[in-house]
């Protein structure tokens, strides 16, 4: 009986443990069927330290992503919704999936070189400028330090570019130059060299970066687009008259 009740007391402490670091989450049929979900979690995991399950069952689920519950990202012809209990786990996969974090990684999931789905989600309010948050002259250093090396930045560096590379400037003048800043990291060739901290997934050893990498955290990132943001876009002329 002593034995009996030591053998229990040893695996009590290990049973609470991993049910406190777990999650049940039962994803759409549609969404799992396009690679989202084996991308998305590793990444959740990694940042909390918490095992996610899959559960093909949603009333098992602490987490429910489909048709009802809160908006978080559209694709595939509709919205998508989350639904959670109040579990510790639930609330903060949440709260990460809703975060900047978290859009990054929505919007830089690809298939066949095309994002997937887009963790803005359309609102009846009207379009307001984008605030970046970020340092702008920390953000002007980085991109003279990481980005200079091919892009020329500014008249400080006009001289040192790569050729066929172009220019802040000029990606200024882009429409969606935010997004293509924004996810620049998943973007050719920029996958085989860059890092963002607790977004990317580690460089395999097989394969190991051509380069020296580029490695930034979030805030970094941040101080870029706040520097971009305030470049002003080239004058590349008049558009071309056809006859």
């Amino acid at each position: 009986m002593k034995t009996v009740v030591l053998l229990i007391l040893a695996l009590w402490p290990t049973s609470l443990s991993a049910q406190s670091t777990e999650l049940r989450l039962f994803m759409a049929e549609d969404i799992s069927a396009t690679g989202f979900t084996q991308y998305l979690l590793p990444r959740f995991s990694l940042k909390h330290s918490i095992r996610v399950i899959k559960t093909p069952l949603d009333n098992q689920a602490d987490v429910i992503i489909g048709d009802k519950g809160l908006p978080v990202f559209s694709g595939l012809g509709q919205d998508w919704h989350l639904l959670r209990n109040n579990t510790t786990q639930a609330v903060k996969f949440e709260d990460w999936l809703l975060s900047e974090i978290g859009k990054r990684a929505i919007a830089a999931f690809v298939v066949d070189g095309a994002a997937v789905f887009n963790p803005n989600l359309a609102t009846e309010l009207p379009i307001q400028a984008v605030i970046f948050k970020g340092d702008a002259a920390q953000g002007e250093r980085l991109s003279l330090l990481h980005c200079g090396r091919c892009h020329v930045i500014n008249a400080s560096n006009r001289m040192k570019g790569m050729g066929a590379t172009p220019s802040f400037g000029v990606l200024r003048t882009l429409d969606d130059w935010q997004s293509r800043f924004s996810t620049f990291y998943v973007l050719n060739p920029h996958p085989s060299f860059t890092q963002i901290v607790d977004v990317t997934t580690a460089f395999d050893p097989a394969h190991p970066s051509p380069i020296h990498p580029l490695t930034l955290t979030q805030g970094g990132l941040d101080a870029i687009l706040a520097y971009v943001s305030t470049i002003e876009p080239a004058d590349l002329g008049a558009p071309l008259q056809s006859q």
